[in-house]
C-alpha cells in the first residue's frame, strides 16, 4: 500500500505580514493570496519492522531510527518529526512504522510557503492513512499548530490555508484566532490573463524568513507606528485587489501591487536588499507596472505585473542576474490525497 499527497504553493497578492501574531489578534488581519502550479508531495509507506525512515529527496536527506511514540528533536528533519509526534500525541496514541518520503518543486526560504505546505500535505497523508475525521479546516489548523506552537517556528496562518483550500482566496483572520476562508469565483480567462501577466522570478537567493518575521513581531509588540500604519495599509490593499480581482480590472493590478511593496519595506529591516532594490528597478523599467516579493521578503521569488506582451521584455531585462523566470497556472484546487 502506498500514501500520497499534494498540496499546492501560493503566492500572497497583497495583505502578507497581517496574519502574523500579535498584528492579527491586536488588529485582524487580511489577505489575497492564490496557489499555483508548483506543489509540496508526501507519500507514506507502511513497514512492518519497527522503524521509521524520513526521506527528504529534494534536500538528499534520508534517515533512520526506531518507532517511538515520540522522537527527540535534534534539528534533522524536525518538521517531519513534528509532524509524527502530533499524529501519534493526538490520535494513534502508539508509534507507528512507516517510510515517508517528501519533495517540494521550490527550494526552502523561496517565499512561496514551501515548509507550512509540505506540513500540510504531510498532515494529509496521514490523515488518508489512518482515516483521520479532519475537515478543510482541520488540517489548516493542525498544520499551523504544529508549526507555530510545537516547533515555534516563527510565521504567519496564511500558508497552511492557502495550501489546504487552494484557489484565489480572501482570508481574514480574526482577534480571536479565527480564519475565514472566503474562496472568490474569478473568471476563467481573467485568472488566464492574470498568469500570463504575472511574472514569477526566482532570484536564485534564499532567505530566513523567521528572522525577518521575528522583527516584524518586535516592532508590533514595541508599538513601532510606522511598521503598524503599514501593515494597516497593507489590509486595506488587500481588500482593493479582492475588489479589483472580481471586477475583472487588470490595469489596477500593476498599481496595487507596487503600492503593497512600498508598505511592505515598512514593517521590518530586512525586507528589501540592493540586490532587490535593482531587480525590482530593471523590472519597471522594462514595462512592469508592479510588484513585489513574495512571502516574508529578503530573498526568494518576486512577482511583477507585466501588461499587454511587456512579459517578455522584463524577463530578458532580468536575465542579467543570473535568476529565471519560472512557468505555472494558478491553480484551483487545495490539498488532495489518495490510496494507492
Amino acid at each position: 500500500m502506498i500514501i500520497r499527497s499534494k498540496a499546492p504553493l501560493r503566492i500572497g497578492l497583497a495583505g502578507g505580514g497581517t496574519d502574523v501574531s500579535p498584528y492579527s489578534e491586536l488588529y485582524g488581519g487580511a489577505i489575497l493570496n492564490g496557489t499555483v502550479s508548483m506543489y509540496a508531495y508526501a507519500t507514506i509507506e507502511p513497514r512492518t519492522d519497527g522503524q521509521i525512515v524520513f526521506d527528504a529527496v529534494d534536500r538528499g536527506v534520508r534517515i533512520a531510527f526506531n518507532a517511538e511514540k515520540e522522537l527527540g528533536l535534534n534539528g534533522e528533519l524536525d518538521l517531519l518529526k513534528g509532524i509524527y509526534n502530533r499524529i501519534v500525541k493526538d490520535f494513534t496514541k502508539e508509534p507507528l512504522s512507516f517510510t515517508l518520503s517528501t519533495f517540494v518543486d521550490a527550494p526552502p526560504g523561496s517565499g512561496l510557503g514551501t515548509s507550512s505546505t509540505l506540513v500540510t500535505a504531510i498532515v494529509g497523508a496521514f490523515a488518508e492513512w489512518l482515516a483521520l475525521p479532519l475537515g478543510e479546516y482541520d488540517v489548516a489548523k493542525l498544520a499551523y499548530d504544529i508549526e507555530r506552537v510545537d516547533l515555534l517556528m516563527a510565521g504567519g496562518k496564511q500558508d497552511q490555508y492557502a495550501a489546504t483550500f487552494g484557489g484565489i482566496n480572501f482570508m481574514e483572520f480574526g482577534s480571536d484566532g479565527k480564519v475565514i476562508v472566503n474562496p472568490l469565483r474569478i473568471k476563467t480567462k481573467i485568472l488566464n490573463e492574470l498568469a500570463y501577466n504575472i511574472v514569477l522570478y526566482y532570484t536564485e537567493t534564499s532567505r530566513l524568513s523567521s528572522k525577518i518575521i521575528e522583527t516584524q513581531q518586535q516592532n508590533v509588540n514595541s508599538n513601532n507606528v510606522r511598521s503598524i500604519e503599514a501593515m494597516h495599509a497593507l489590509k486595506q490593499v488587500a481588500v482593493e485587489m479582492k475588489e479589483t480581482l472580481l471586477k475583472g480590472n487588470l490595469d489596477k493590478i500593476g498599481m496595487l501591487l507596487d503600492k503593497s511593496w512600498q508598505y511592505k519595506k515598512q514593517m521590518a529591516i530586512g525586507i528589501s536588499n540592493p540586490l532587490i532594490d535593482d531587480i525590482y528597478k530593471t523590472a519597471m523599467k522594462a514595462g512592469a507596472t508592479g510588484g513585489k516579493i513574495s512571502g516574508a521578503g529578503g530573498g526568494g521569488f518576486m512577482f511583477f505585473y507585466c501588461p499587454g506582451n511587456t512579459r517578455h521584455a522584463v524577463i530578458d531585462a532580468l536575465s542579467k542576474f543570473g535568476g529565471q523566470a519560472k512557468r505555472y497556472q494558478f491553480t484551483k484546487n487545495g490539498m488532495v490525497s489518495w490510496t494507492i
